[in-house]
């Protein structure tokens, strides 16, 4: 596991521990004591997961999850809560958490979260990469070569292709040659996701 882990909880004894629990298997922590230190530096830190306690004075967990989803902040989080608090479970879960534990911490569950965390972050980085792969590729076509492939992935045919642009069948099938050595595909399917993931802002 090579992310980083930040944790927020405002009870100390439970920093330290965690943070001393996870430094053993070689995960790097970093500790905030004050959710709102953590929410005032989270646009500036490196992906990784997010160790949450439910319950604080100042902004619960549920909250901060809350204010995340706000930013566009995707941290793959892990609540944790000192009471078996069923509803806030519930919530935790609508709200993008990838595992909910109770205190005291099992080590083993921890790790294992942290994990699910990780792989969570793995797709998310893909996705990333494969969306930015794709607005580079799309920026290869002409104006009528993206308004060929918005009608391919749509599920139109050539000829509807033509008859809505005012075209001949022939010159829809240069321009979709043209796409697909640009795009380095013919498959529908794949064109149709390419065109999907790039049209997505950044």
């Amino acid at each position: 596991m090579t992310y980083p882990v930040y944790l927020v909880d405002d009870d100390k004894a439970v920093r330290e521990a965690l943070s001393l629990l996870l430094s053993t298997v070689g995960i790097n922590v970093t500790s905030f004591a004050d959710p709102q230190a953590f929410l005032a530096r989270v646009d500036d830190l490196a992906p990784g997961c997010l160790i949450l306690d439910i319950r604080m004075p100042a902004i619960s967990g549920l909250k901060i999850q809350e204010k995340l989803a706000e930013r566009g902040v995707g941290l793959p989080t892990v609540v944790i809560s000192g009471h078996g608090d069923i509803d806030a479970c519930r919530r935790a879960f609508r709200n993008g958490a990838v595992d909910f534990l109770s205190k005291p911490i099992d080590e083993q569950d921890l790790i294992d979260a942290i994990q699910k965390g990780s792989e969570v972050l793995d797709q998310q980085l893909l996705s990333a990469a494969e969306k930015s792969e794709s607005r580079a590729l799309l920026a290869l076509l002409t104006m009528r070569e993206r308004e060929v492939l918005n009608s391919v992935a749509e599920g139109f045919t050539t000829r509807q292709i033509a008859e809505g642009l005012g075209l001949s069948p022939r010159t829809i099938e240069s321009h979709r040659a043209a796409i697909g050595g640009k795009l380095g595909t013919t498959s529908q399917a794949e064109l149709t996701r390419i065109w999907l993931d790039g049209r997505d802002t950044p």
